[in-house]
């Protein structure tokens, strides 16, 4: 759609499980369904396939401490000294500000990188990221997080997650991984055993 033709962005709050983590929702797609980018430092968003002029810009607020950039939400984490009632009044205008300018949220190439196809998944990964899409994944974004499927190990029945946003760091994260994914997983898909979060 034309820029001149959309309509202005509208911008709310809401707070996540992690209390330093806040998730700012817009009324339209920052990425394509299915995608989500998460940065720990703002070198990560200056590396080719990842590459996000948003997530720069972000890093530019000394307390801001990762960034994650999802289908119309991007979750900021903050550090523990500072107050979300202190900060959210220069964070929320400029989101909105760079937004309604149009200014691009990723590079063309990071868009490029991330449209390839995977190959072929065995019934027993399909059947994973199936339940992971629909029971798990609207949960995990309703606060400002994303999990994405990582590996299976058809011997041991180990499905390894990436938990992304605000899940990272979380306090509640690792009781929701294990009574509520693992649950979940385990009985729906028979060759699950055990579920861990990779690089948490």
């Amino acid at each position: 759609m034309n820029a001149a033709l959309r309509p202005p962005v509208m911008l709310y709050t809401e707070m996540s499980p992690n209390p330093n983590s806040m998730k700012f929702v817009v009324n339209r797609e920052l990425v394509p369904e299915g995608l989500s980018f998460d940065y720990a430092a703002p070198s990560d968003a200056l590396l080719d396939g990842k590459s996000s002029p948003l997530a720069v810009a972000l890093f530019g607020f000394e307390y801001v401490r990762r960034v994650f950039i999802s289908r119309n939400y991007v979750t900021l984490t903050k550090d523990e000294d500072t107050d979300w009632g202190e900060v959210l009044f220069e964070v929320k205008p400029f989101l909105k500000k760079y937004l309604d300018e149009d200014q691009p949220v990723f590079t063309q190439r990071t868009v490029e990188a991330n449209s390839t196809v995977v190959e072929a998944d065995s019934p027993a990964v399909q059947k994973i990221k199936a339940a992971l899409d629909q029971y798990v994944r609207p949960a995990v974004e309703s606060d400002g997080g994303a999990i994405t499927f990582y590996s299976f190990d058809e011997e041991t029945g180990l499905v390894k997650v990436l938990l992304q946003g605000s899940c990272s760091g979380c306090p509640s994260s690792t009781l929701t991984l294990k009574a509520g994914i693992e649950n979940l997983l385990t009985r729906l898909v028979p060759e699950v055993r055990t579920v861990e979060a990779q690089g948490v």
